[in-house]
């Protein structure tokens, strides 16, 4: 297990981003989404994840309705020189309109939406400013525009993109430097793999993949019938009842091969995603959400796992067999 003598090994976001550890922290889920949290664990979990090397914070303006921010403000502000905080905008939806899911990418709400998340985090500097969801009635260049204002002022240290296309991260990165992609890629959500990792690749991107573990199927989690009536897993097709039986069977496999091995699934789910990170030649920092120490302890302890040519070969049929995978 890494301690603070032996920290998680680090990479850089980009070309020249700020350096981070190889396995983030995200935080979404300590403020909404995911039922109740006891927020004196989930103060634990931020001090712990940090002795432990993860250096990669990811929160959104969004996530609580800026409650997440403001939650990590008090952690942030203690460690600013070793915290990389990642924040994000896009979604308009405020504590007055909470189910306003609408996007906006218009320069002058990005100046708004960065100061108002400045002023929740109680700092300086965004490290890394991700545009959440892109828009397309607003053009590259004027939104990504407004991003490199922030980095020029002194807002921003880095830009990223959320769930952008291969020609969206292509054209952005002409304008300004992209450092981060973040997009769901797991064992179960693969198609990343097809052309914006190699481009990401070629370009000195880093991916930062969310949801590693597919939004907890990959820990065991219970599907449906198991989450709680607030948890929003609730609507995505994979944990849907008519999907249970063949997804519990592929997650029996996994179970299956992370026994062979001495691990847990997920153990072994987090080791793949490196794995593939590394054949593909591309850095890939996860962000695996947890508000629990034990489940951060055994997340990092995979972060330098590695699997072989026969387990990745066991696995690579996996994904295409899941069931409800659309979002």
């Amino acid at each position: 297990m890494p301690s603070p003598l032996s920290p998680l090994p680090r990479v850089p976001l980009g070309v020249d981003g700020p350096l981070v550890g190889i396995q983030g922290l995200g935080c979404m889920g300590m403020s909404e989404f995911y039922g109740a949290t006891d927020t004196s664990e989930a103060s634990a979990t931020l001090e712990q994840a940090l002795a432990l090397g993860v250096t990669l914070f990811d929160t959104a303006d969004m996530y609580g309705l800026g409650a997440n921010e403001s939650f990590l403000a008090p952690f942030v502000k203690a460690n600013r020189r070793r915290v990389v905080i990642a924040t994000k905008f896009g979604y308009t939806r405020s504590v007055e309109q909470p189910d306003d899911w609408s996007l906006s990418n218009r320069p002058e709400y990005i100046r708004q939406a960065v100061d108002q998340s400045l002023l929740r985090l109680g700092i300086e500097t965004i490290d890394l400013y991700y545009m959440h969801r892109r828009t397309p009635d607003v053009p590259l260049e004027d939104s990504i525009g407004a991003m490199e204002e922030l980095v020029k002022a002194g807002k921003v240290r880095a830009l990223g993109l959320c769930e952008a296309s291969a020609d969206e991260l292509r054209a952005a990165h002409a304008i300004h430097p992209i450092a981060a992609l973040q997009s769901e890629w797991s064992v179960f959500s693969r198609q990343i793999e097809q052309e914006i990792v190699p481009l990401a690749s070629s370009l000195g991107v880093t991916i930062v993949p969310y949801a590693p573990l597919s939004r907890g199927l990959l820990t065991g989690a219970a599907f449906g019938q198991g989450l709680g009536a607030d948890d929003f897993r609730r609507n995505f097709p994979r944990f849907q009842p008519e999907n249970q039986a063949a997804n519990a069977q592929l997650v029996a496999t996994l179970d299956e091969l992370a026994q062979a091995r001495g691990i847990s699934t997920a153990q072994l789910a987090l080791a793949w995603l490196q794995t593939r990170a590394r054949q593909l030649d591309v850095t890939a920092v996860p962000i695996p959400g947890t508000r629990r120490r034990t489940r951060l302890l055994e997340n990092v302890e995979a972060a330098t796992m590695a699997l072989d040519d026969q387990e990745m070969a066991a696995i690579e049929p996996l994904a295409v067999a899941v069931q409800g995978i659309s979002l």
